[in-house]
């Protein structure tokens, strides 16, 4: 068969490719922007890509398009396709269709942690030798690839509540039809596509609604809205973890790289792995609640966890400069802010951070969390906003909420500027965005090594 996919180079998009050509499939594709590096890993797999939607990439016809969820009405290829009755489907619903259908899923859902946990669990069934399929919205550090068809019955999803396309508004996860369930974490989110959390709940409501009777759902004990939402109905087993879960920990480490795992109160084994952060303590209890759901005792998902490696963009080191050390990380809501300078103050003590924040998401550019974007940057002692040009809220309002130094700019080059000249040995800067920041992990890596090579 051959598919052609409009919006190709997108995560999701480019693994259902990915997939796709594994599978047998003759594959091309077109995006708005083809570039590095999600271009060269698909021109590497043999898929043809075209810049842009000229109509003339569908001659010849395909057997089905495959539509992305960032693809409108107006654009020349869907009205093509529309207007000569060519087949066509959400890449959700061809993934279900097509892979999913015959498989166990294992779907991670919620606000925060999908990728990181998502490829937790890839890797604990990985290292069982069950070759699990999995297509994740980053690559897991202990894979080279994002997505793969697999080899076995069971499939990880990372399982986003984001819509499915422009003639499907239902989110993306009520395709996926999962058996073993991590419904992680819920807060508002999405500004663009959801009015307010009620019809994120509705959504997280119908997706448990169609889970079999001898699933499981596994979620965090403390979590209000997840709890509520499982209040609302739910008809398959469940378990919870956090303090006083089914699933705990003891004997943690301040920064949280090291725990005893509980089940039931019963000892399983002991983490020591490269992670940091309250937050990736509760992630992999969640994974491993969810790979002993197919059959991996906990002791060899906590071996496996011992060798797990991060995606990219998880307080990724960029590079160490003279003592300076840089930072990235995908953190674009408030919570995961907080978390992730919660866990980086643990692990450095005192020393000095430098939080560097791009509203890059549709619900931070339109001020939906600025009565509490200021409170999740408080473990950083000095405060660098980067926001757009075009807001339409105050955001200089924010500076009355500062409890530590802050600066608000427009410009990356002028905070590159900035830092270079108030930067000291010793210091951490953070760079949090979900977007590439203008490359500024690269401007400050190249403004300090300047500083560097007149010191010496």
């Amino acid at each position: 068969m051959h598919l052609h996919i409009l919006g190709i180079c997108g995560t999701f998009m480019g693994g259902v490719a990915a997939i796709a050509k594994e599978l047998g499939h003759t594959v091309t594709g077109s995006d708005e922007n083809v570039y590095p590096p999600m271009s060269t890993q698909l021109e590497s797999l043999g898929i043809q890509l075209t810049q842009g939607y000229d109509v003339s990439q569908l001659n010849p016809r395909p057997d089905c398009v495959i539509i992305g969820n960032a693809m409108m009405r107006g654009n020349p290829c869907v009205e093509y396709v529309l207007n000569n009755n060519i087949p066509y489907y959400s890449a959700p619903e061809w993934l279900y269709r097509y892979v999913l259908q015959d498989k166990w899923v294992l779907a991670v859902a919620g606000t925060h942690g999908k990728t990181t946990t998502s490829g937790m669990l890839a890797w604990i069934l990985e290292y069982a030798k069950m070759l699990p399929g999995f297509l994740i919205g980053g690559v897991p550090g202990n894979f080279t690839v994002s997505a793969r068809a697999g080899g076995s019955p069971f499939f990880v999803i990372e399982a986003d509540e984001y819509d499915t396309a422009f003639f499907d508004k239902r989110s993306k996860f009520l395709h996926y039809r999962p058996r073993t369930l991590i419904f992680n974490n819920l807060e508002f989110d999405h500004a663009d596509i959801f009015d307010d959390l009620a019809q994120i709940k509705k959504q997280f409501h119908h997706l448990i609604r169609a889970m079999p009777e001898n699933g499981l759902i596994i979620s965090p004990i403390d979590d209000v809205n997840t709890q509520d939402v499982l209040a609302s109905g739910c008809w398959s087993d469940t378990q919870t973890f956090g303090d006083k879960g089914l699933w705990d920990c003891k004997d943690v480490t301040q920064d949280s790289s090291g725990f005893t795992v509980l089940f039931d109160d019963k000892e399983q084994g002991r983490v020591e792995w490269q992670l940091i952060g309250e937050h990736n303590r509760l992630n992999a209890l969640a994974a491993i609640a969810a790979a002993r759901h197919v059959g991996v005792e906990p002791r060899y998902a906590i071996e496996a966890l011992n060798q797990f490696v991060n995606a990219k963009r998880r307080l990724e080191v960029k590079g160490v400069i003279n003592g300076i050390t840089i930072y990235d990380d995908f953190a674009h809501h408030p919570t995961a802010i907080a978390y992730t300078l919660s866990a980086l103050r643990n692990k450095i003590g005192k020393q000095k951070i430098i939080a560097i924040l791009e509203f890059g998401s549709y619900t931070m550019r339109h001020g939906v969390h600025k009565d509490t974007i200021m409170q999740s940057l408080s473990e950083a002692d000095e405060i660098i906003l980067k926001t757009p040009q075009d807001e339409s809220w105050d955001v200089d309002a924010l500076l009355k909420q500062a409890s530590k130094p802050t600066l608000i700019f427009t410009d990356t080059d002028k905070i590159v500027a900035h830092v270079k000249q108030h930067v000291k040995t010793g210091d951490h800067i953070l760079v949090m965005s979900n977007k590439g920041f203008d490359g500024i992990h690269g401007k400050l890596i190249s403004s300090l090594n300047k500083i560097h090579e007149n010191m010496t």
